[in-house]
């Protein structure tokens, strides 16, 4: 999945901001436990999770 633009956050609606934000809340808790498992394949997707979450929560604060 390639990383998401502030911009790109900004032009969606607080419904379709909420749902991306689930969707990558649940992709980490996937990574957390593939890393556990000993399968996860990409670490570097942990920071790029985190920081589209942050993005995400920090646009819909702004339009608060």
């Amino acid at each position: 999945m390639a990383a998401t633009k502030a911009k790109d956050i900004r032009e969606l609606s607080a419904d379709e901001r909420l749902k991306r934000l689930r969707d990558l809340k649940q992709e980490s808790m996937n990574l957390r436990l593939q890393r556990s498992a000993g399968t996860l394949e990409n670490p570097a997707r942990f920071k790029q999770v985190r920081r589209e979450i942050a993005q995400i929560n920090t646009i819909t604060h702004e339009k608060a």
